[in-house]
């Protein structure tokens, strides 16, 4: 195990964006349309279950409201309380879906709280879907009737207006002329695909603020650049442009009624041009963050499909405990070692204006949910959550140089920057240094990058590894790691690196695949459940 004198985690070279820029963008022939079909129909007997069920989450979430009301920005409990809502796809995923979220919004307004927006993503797999016909028309074909038959489903299930009904038919015909030019030039340019993909969150906004003013809350759909999302043109990973904070505070405070709900598209906005542009992964979030921080609204809350932030992946772990806070510093560590929290990215605007975040459940709303905030003072716990990052390389770095020669670590950044690798995890002496690569990254300039790398150090590269991060108060480390090794040593599990993060919130160690799970499974055991094995 190597444990070095200096030890610096998250290092972020500059093109270290990329790594968090391919999701969506994955493999999309793999995709199948017609996934998008299996969700197209919801039946009315599932509406009226949907209505129950979300009656009862309502009674119980009267109890939590007031619960936690007064916490939120130091306001009287009587006092309405200002909030931006996030719904991602799968609460979105059909008619049914669409139907319990709008009646969630509904309620909530009845518990005090006043939505200014509610941020949606496209119906199910939409994106994805739009994604994969695009790969098609570059094969010459051209078919996205099963996108068709997911919004004519809510058309009927809802009996939309006219109006709204022709306003998302002519989307979805520009949509499907679009991919007819595509098939017939065989050229889908970065430009062209945000285009493409923007055409599913126009289409679900619109549909959902219809189905509001249907039950009785006043609702106007927009795109994001009409309230103000302004972005650069790095089209597939845009920016949004520092102007677009004050224009979206303008719009929000001057323009529009605080009483009617902004239904808002996404993770899409336009550069200078006019031209469609994506917020890359975390752009979804990242609008939310985005407006409730430029109007500096009192929460800011994102509906998945989980309790919160919980201690570790249920999926592993199946005594997972949802986690009441987390800090601002937590969660960003959170989600860029795997979990299924905010983007990092995301998080910064609320970190900016001390806007808190909470997390909640769309399928259960009546619990508290998670609250990401600004903490003074230690953790209230030793360990917050346990996550992990697998299918990771190790590179092994030692200069072949003098001991005290300068210029070995610019010379090590310099050649990753140089292939644009981000690093996860670094730890570092004099003459060596340690390195985590992911493992998504491009293997050719990996590869290029440990060939330049040798010319003045040996080089070791370690496949199949995996990192286990403890979010945990540093100040508190001694007695955190003594469990850790405890456990490590009692399971036979050999630690390869450790890196304790110059965030002060997480420790990480580098192991093999095959023992991660056992690793999580036992340091969770002994942190949250009580029953160590040591």
């Amino acid at each position: 195990m190597k444990v070095t004198n200096v030890a610096i985690c998250l290092v972020s070279l500059a093109a270290s964006v990329s790594a968090f820029t391919t999701a969506p963008f994955l493999p999309r022939q793999q995709a199948q349309a017609v996934s998008i079909s299996q969700h197209a129909s919801a039946s009315a007997s599932a509406l009226r279950m949907a209505e129950d069920e979300t009656k009862s989450a309502s009674e119980g979430a009267v109890k939590e409201f007031k619960s936690h009301q007064s916490e939120i920005r130091g306001k009287d409990r009587s006092e309405t309380i200002d909030v931006t809502m996030k719904f991602g796809g799968s609460s979105l995923a059909n008619a049914d879906r669409i139907h319990h979220v709008t009646q969630l919004i509904k309620d909530q307004i009845a518990l005090g709280y006043r939505p200014r927006a509610v941020i949606c993503s496209a119906m199910g797999k939409t994106t994805n879907s739009l994604l994969s016909a695009g790969d098609f028309a570059l094969e010459g074909r051209v078919n996205i009737d099963a996108i068709k038959t997911l919004h004519t489903a809510a058309f009927d299930e809802f009996d939309i207006a006219k109006n709204v009904r022709e306003e998302v038919m002519a989307l979805l015909n520009e949509c499907e002329d679009m991919l007819n030019g595509v098939r017939l030039i065989q050229e889908l340019s970065p430009k062209s695909l945000d285009q493409l993909v923007s055409y599913g969150e126009r289409c679900s906004v619109r549909i959902v603020a219809a189905r509001l003013n249907q039950i009785g809350v006043p609702a106007q759909a927009f795109d994001s650049w009409d309230i103000g999302m302004l972005t650069d043109s790095n089209f597939g990973d845009a920016k949004l442009l520092p102007d677009s904070e004050e224009i979206i505070k303008n719009k929000f405070m001057n323009r529009m009624d605080p009483d009617v709900v902004a239904v808002v598209t996404g993770f899409i906005g336009k550069d200078p041009n006019g031209k469609i542009t994506t917020l890359g992964r975390g752009g979804s979030d990242l609008s939310a963050t985005a407006i409730g921080a430029a109007c500096q609204l009192d929460e800011i809350q994102v509906w998945k499909d989980v309790d919160g932030i919980l201690s570790a992946d249920p999926r592993l772990v199946k005594n997972a405990v949802p986690v009441d806070d987390v800090s601002y510093d937590e969660a960003s560590e959170l989600a860029y070692f795997g979990a299924q929290v905010l983007h990092p990215i995301a998080m910064q605007p609320a970190m900016k204006h001390d806007v808190p975040v909470r997390v909640k459940n769309s399928y259960n709303p009546s619990a508290v949910g998670t609250l990401i905030k600004k903490r003074d003072g230690p953790a209230p716990r030793l360990v917050t959550a346990i996550t992990c990052k697998r299918n990771i390389q190790l590179l092994d770095i030692e200069s072949t140089q003098m001991l005290g020669a300068y210029g070995f670590l610019a010379n090590v950044f310099k050649d990753l920057e140089e292939e644009r690798l981000s690093v996860d995890v670094l730890a570092s002496s004099e003459v060596s240094v340690s390195l985590t690569l992911d493992k998504k990254q491009n293997p050719e300039s990996t590869e290029a990058a440990v060939e330049k790398l040798s010319k003045y150090s040996n080089v070791k590269v370690r496949q199949d590894r995996a990192i286990l991060t403890l979010i945990t108060d540093v100040e508190r480390s001694s007695e955190c790691l003594a469990t850790a090794f405890r456990v490590f040593d009692q399971r036979d599990i050999k630690i390869e690196m450790m890196s304790q993060g110059a965030s002060k919130v997480n420790i990480s160690f580098v192991l093999k695949n095959d023992q991660i799970e056992d690793a999580i499974i036992q340091l969770h055991s002994c942190f949250f459940e009580d029953s160590c094995i040591v």
